[in-house]
């Protein structure tokens, strides 16, 4: 083996570790950027009489992507920025409730971007920035327990 090989070799060595730290840092990446799959049935560890606890999921997840399947809720506008993710298909908007009476199945969508809207029985996955605890919008009055931020949808 001539020393120009083993140059080559080690060029080759080179090239190999650093396409496989690439694909590594591409992948880790990838895996740092998709988001958690979350359920409706994930939401909260407890609900009694006392009202709804958050899970420890939903905890751990807070202000990170989460991917999320249901369907849309009526919007109350025609165009609006924001809409009501549920479990089951609802005709009505479950929005107008106080916190006490808020349903343990939805989830307040706030678009990063303008979409057009889907039939409320279409079911839809969407993915968004988790949120948790009341918080009434200043723009609408309406209160939330639980948002996805900055936000986008498609039909599943």
């Amino acid at each position: 083996m001539s020393a120009f090989s083993s140059i080559r070799l080690s060029r080759r060595s080179a090239v190999i570790a650093a396409g496989a730290f690439g694909f590594t840092a591409i992948a880790d990446r990838e895996a740092l950027a998709a988001p958690a799959d979350l359920a409706f049935e994930d939401l909260y560890g407890a609900i009694g009489v006392l009202g709804m606890s958050f899970s420890d999921r939903v905890k751990e997840l807070a202000g990170k992507p989460v991917r999320m399947r249901g369907f849309m809720a009526p919007p109350l506008k025609a165009e609006a920025n924001f809409f009501v993710l549920t479990k089951i298909p609802m005709a009505l908007c479950p929005f107008c409730s106080s916190d006490a009476d808020w349903p343990s199945d939805i989830v307040v969508v706030y678009l990063g971007a303008k979409q057009t809207f889907v039939q409320y029985n279409a079911p839809i996955d969407v993915e968004g920035a988790l949120e948790y605890g009341a918080w009434t919008d200043p723009d609408t009055g309406f209160v939330s327990l639980l948002r996805l931020r900055d936000a986008r949808f498609r039909t599943a």
